[in-house]
């Protein structure tokens, strides 16, 4: 059984440094992914990823728990990539928006389930890399990081609505990547079974 958050919390508070490492091992994977899907940069990645734990660490004191933990580390991440993308005045470009029905998208959708695991995810990692950074960090949090809506507005400060209108255009803006990426025949071929 593994021991929750609070523990290692209480832990590091009470004096027990040692315990962070713990909190660090946990989360550092999810923090780096996080920030190279915003940044897009692995060095800055790693920056931000290190600079996130330094804030926590410095800060642990002010977690209250009304949030899940791993929330309120999203939220720092986030918030310190946003202001390494200010600093360095970096913009992206949106990938402009396509109108899909509904059908499409499902279809796109039951294409990628058809594809081995290993091609789905390293499609998926290719085509998340294209969109905005905003775009990427709530399909990354709601999809790999079974984030609920609630606790993405908590990380990016949007309302849960916000949150779940621009989940359906990012979702939509990664099927267009997605629809112009993958292999013609694989979308023929799963169309051809349904009929």
């Amino acid at each position: 059984m593994t021991i929750n958050d609070q523990h290692y919390i209480d832990l590091v508070l009470n004096g027990d440094t040692n315990a962070y490492a713990v909190l660090v091992d946990r989360y550092k994977d999810l923090v780096f992914m996080l920030s190279i899907r915003m940044l897009k940069n692995r060095e800055e990645a790693e920056e931000v990823s290190q600079d996130t734990f330094v804030k926590v660490y410095k800060s642990l004191s002010k977690f209250k728990g009304d949030s899940k933990f791993s929330t309120w580390i999203y939220r720092v991440a986030y918030n310190t990539c946003l202001d390494n993308l200010k600093k360095n005045k970096k913009h992206f470009n949106d990938v402009a928006i396509n109108e899909f029905t509904e059908h499409e998208v499902k279809t796109i959708d039951n294409a990628l389930d058809k594809m081995e695991q290993d091609e789905y995810n390293e499609a998926i990692k290719s085509c998340l890399n294209l969109l905005s950074s905003e775009d990427g960090i709530l399909l990354t949090l709601y999809y790999f990081e079974d984030q609920s809506l609630e606790e993405i507005s908590k990380v990016m400060r949007l309302t849960a609505n916000n949150v779940k209108v621009k989940l359906f255009r990012s979702r939509k803006k990664l099927a267009s990547i997605l629809r112009t990426r993958l292999e013609p025949e694989i979308i023929a071929n799963y169309e051809r079974e349904r009929r």
